[in-house]
């Protein structure tokens, strides 16, 4: 991340360590998720939980990184200059004091102490997973310019994270529900969101989240990333299987469509898995007709076929639309059913029906968490085990989401002025509550499968409960593997 750490915050954060009173020493904060008022998550036994992902890539990324190569390993005079350029340019000339900033070069690190929760841990709302707190006398302005780069880099992963975790639920609910392969599902949400979001990087750090819960991703990056950040040489991480686009399609012709998928199936990939993007021209010509032409092609390949619409609406592509067509035409039946009559299969213990596994079904346009709830209790409707469907999860997901989205917010409780400890809290007549803050150092415990937090706290009492410390100037005191995450995720 070639970034100029002390750009990377706000502009009203630069003149806060002037603002603050003289003899200020120390600053604690914390960062919370405050409510999930805007996230659309399934329903069925939903909590009020995040799942707390992300940190472990800032610190090492953002914190370390970039702060010692951009800032700290970088000659005093070049810094101060472009700082003073930029902040004189921007604010008028001699507006931001340079002293500061002098002194944290000469010391050479971030004084600053972070404790937090295990990654992977579902933190109950308006409970912190992590605080922030500056070990060294004077520099308790350094807590609060993180503020910003921290909070960006972070609440993207942790909402897609916790969104994962809310396909997986979802998707492990109607397995039991169908009777289907428990098995499968960790492949059943795929991340197909590299596209659409905000750089490469935002792709790649989103797809670090969705990596938690699931193992299926077109996301190259975020394999690279959770190798480097998480641990991850040793730990399967991830896959996917060869597939078209609409390009593949329109290059071998309309008329020769048929050919396309008979020279697919047969000589590019005799074996194996490979998805077929079928809605190029006539989805339910390729899905009712090629199927028969082919279906003996399609059954003498060790592997399985998977045909991928990409257009209409998803419901009514996969489960049918009896109120716009005759009930036994292709449309009226749906993707599912119209393979059912075509390939077959067999009916599970619970009385649902699994296709023949030579053939599948994803889709993956626009696919939101209530259009996937549909999709899978339509397909139970109709007597079909969840597993005949893989939903292809895209930046309609993971990128259609703010920071507001689970109400991330970085604030400081707690404060030291000449030796006096200061408690520090906001309570906003005109709010509802939900921006009030908690006040002074915090303690957080397990109770009743729930995170409790404590505020108020002595000093000692700081010291106990279940945060830990996961950086220390400068430096990383504990790291988490991305298998030990999946497992405390799954495991509640």
């Amino acid at each position: 991340m070639n970034v100029f750490p002390l750009h990377a915050t706000d502009f009203y954060k630069t003149g806060h360590p002037s603002q603050y009173p003289k003899g200020s020493e120390f600053i604690y904060e914390n960062f919370t998720c405050r409510s999930m008022k805007f996230f659309n998550g399934f329903h069925v036994g939903a909590e009020d939980k995040i799942v707390f992902f992300g940190l472990q890539y800032v610190l090492k990324e953002l914190l370390i990184e970039t702060w010692d190569w951009n800032f700290f390993a970088q000659p005093l005079g070049k810094v101060l200059d472009r700082y003073q350029r930029r902040m004189d340019k921007a604010l008028g000339p001699g507006l931001v004091s340079m002293d500061h900033i002098r002194a944290l070069h000469d010391l050479g690190y971030l004084p600053i102490r972070i404790k937090a929760l295990p990654e992977g841990s579902r933190v109950d709302v308006r409970v912190p997973p992590f605080t922030i707190e500056n070990t060294v006398s004077g520099f308790g302005w350094v807590v609060g310019y993180l503020e910003t780069a921290i909070s960006a880099e972070l609440w993207q992963t942790i909402t897609s994270a916790t969104t994962a975790y809310e396909y997986r639920r979802m998707l492990d609910h109607y397995a039991d529900e169908t009777g289907a392969d428990k098995t499968f599902v960790p492949w059943q949400g795929h991340d197909f969101s590299a596209r659409g979001m905000v750089g490469v990087v935002g792709g790649a750090v989103s797809g670090m989240g969705h990596l938690t819960s699931f193992t299926g991703t077109d996301t190259i990056l975020a394999l690279d990333f959770l190798e480097e950040y998480y641990k991850g040489e040793e730990t399967f991480l991830g896959g996917s299987v060869p597939a078209t686009e609409h390009s593949v399609m329109c290059m071998g012709g309309k008329e020769e469509e048929i050919d396309t998928f008979s020279r697919l199936i047969t000589q590019v990939y005799p074996d194996g898995i490979v998805s077929i993007v079928s809605d190029t021209w006539d989805f339910w010509e390729v899905i009712t007709g090629f199927t028969r032409e082919l279906k003996q092609e399609i059954l003498a390949r060790k592997g399985k076929v998977v045909f991928r619409p990409d257009s209409g609406d998803p419901v009514k592509i996969i489960c049918g639309d009896v109120d716009a067509y005759r009930y036994d035409s292709p449309a009226g039946k749906g993707a599912v059913e119209c393979l059912w009559d075509v390939f077959g299969g067999t009916v599970n213990e619970k009385g649902y029906k699994v296709l023949d596994p030579h053939v599948g079904v994803i889709y993956g346009d626009s696919i939101s968490l209530e259009r996937a709830e549909a999709i899978l209790e339509g397909l139970k409707k109709k007597g079909f085990a969840s597993s005949n469907i893989v939903f292809g999860i895209g930046s309609f997901t993971y990128q259609h989401v703010t920071r507001d989205t689970l109400g991330t917010a970085i604030k400081a409780t707690w404060g030291q002025v000449n030796g006096e400890g200061r408690d520090l809290f906001k309570k906003p007549k005109t709010d509802n509550g939900m921006k009030n803050s908690a006040c002074g150092l915090l303690r957080i415990e397990r109770e009743h499968g729930k995170f409790v937090l404590y505020d108020k706290q002595t000093r000692e009492q700081e010291q106990k409960g279940l945060l830990t410390t996961v950086f220390e100037d400068g430096k990383i005191v504990k790291e988490y593997g991305i298998e030990e995450i999946r497992k405390r995720i799954i495991e509640g």
